[in-house]
């Protein structure tokens, strides 16, 4: 199979919604008091200032490291963070919807105390099935995201033989593409996303190794951030249950 010479995926930077959704499970609440639909969600002023500090770790690519696409979220606070952080560099973006956030269906914008108050049957019932394969009532399982992506690799893979593409996206996105780039299975999937939270404007990328194949590089890095002095956080999306 064709490969890419480079794959990154950058989460978005903070928005609005990830403060509210912090404050609203550190308070005990079961409902996150939300503005915007998902889709609509902007970045904070914290978000933008890590976009631009993102933008900055762009430019100070080698040539040869340069991503020659990019392709984002068409949720707004990945959109706005694509925007801020490819300003100025020439590089050539498309949105493509198969990068949108995991929807939860009837759980969304609720706390995990939430969930368990309001429903605690469906709370059960993911318990029983596992995060990896529940699906929320209106919603989509981590399998349904993985479905979408896989699609949206192969096109990557077909469009952009022997190309560097670099991704904007959500924090469900960077686990699910580990585990399909790398083969993981679902306890190690799992695992990681227990181990884990992916930082805002944190930074996941694989390179083609000698062989051809896209190895891992670098995860969750935030390095970029703390050179240029952007603060880092690392707010959950407004989701139901931890990813």
């Amino acid at each position: 199979m064709a490969e890419l010479a480079a794959l990154w995926i950058v989460r978005h930077g903070e928005s609005t919604a990830n403060v509210v959704a912090s404050q609203a499970e550190a308070s005990g609440a079961e409902l996150i008091d939300l503005n915007h639909r998902d889709a609509d969600v902007p970045l904070s002023a914290t978000g933008e200032e890590q976009a631009r500090a993102t933008g900055r770790w762009l430019a100070g690519l080698p040539e040869a490291r340069r991503p020659d696409v990019a392709v984002v979220s068409p949720y707004v606070r990945a959109a706005q963070t694509a925007e801020l952080a490819l300003a100025g560099s020439g590089i050539p973006v498309s949105r493509d919807e198969r990068l949108r956030d995991r929807e939860l269906g009837i759980l969304d914008g609720l706390t995990e105390h939430g969930v368990r108050q309001r429903f605690p049957a469906e709370a059960e019932r993911r318990a029983r099935l596992g995060k990896f394969y529940h699906r929320p009532p209106g919603g989509e399982s981590w399998t349904d995201v993985a479905l979408r992506l896989r699609a949206l690799l192969g096109d990557l893979r077909r469009d952009h033989e022997g190309g560097r593409v670099l991704l904007f996206g959500h924090d469900a996105l960077v686990f699910t593409l580990r585990y399909l780039v790398e083969g993981l299975t679902e306890a190690e999937l799992m695992a990681m996303a227990e181990a884990h939270r992916i930082a805002n404007c944190s930074v996941t990328g694989w390179s083609a190794d000698g062989e051809g194949r896209l190895t891992l590089d670098v995860f969750n890095d935030v390095a970029h951030l703390r050179r240029r002095g952007a603060r880092r956080t690392r707010e959950d999306e407004v989701h139901a249950e931890p990813v």
